[in-house]
């Protein structure tokens, strides 16, 4: 087996504790890349996404990749998990520390309603 690099230990950990104490909600999993942040809320016993956003595009046009642009698709992540029907959620940050644009998203998602 090859041995995993320190980032994906640490996605590797946060998965199975979430995994242990997700109790059947479904997961809100955010991908961070140089350019844009992503976000989806995936019902994992289903296997589909029920719910996503990114600072890709929004009516066409990109809106950057900034710690605004985050809070701005945890706001539009909110919204759209409203329409699914989706209250409460764990947050998977995968192997992205817990600062920056992941706390600006998480922190904007809470302010929209979502639960975790």
């Amino acid at each position: 087996m090859a041995k995993l690099s320190l980032f994906d230990r640490r996605r590797r950990r946060v998965r199975t504790a979430l995994k242990a104490r997700a109790g059947g909600r479904p997961r809100l999993s955010v991908h961070r890349s140089g350019r844009h942040i992503y976000a989806q809320i995936i019902d994992d016993a289903a296997g589909r996404t029920l719910a996503s956003a990114s600072s890709l595009t929004k009516g066409g046009k990109v809106i950057g990749a900034n710690v605004d642009a985050a809070a701005k698709v945890g706001k539009d992540l909110a919204e759209a998990a409203k329409k699914a029907g989706v209250t409460a959620v764990v947050f998977d940050r995968g192997g992205f520390l817990f600062h920056g644009r992941v706390k600006a998203l998480a922190d904007a998602a809470r302010e929209g309603g979502l639960e975790f």
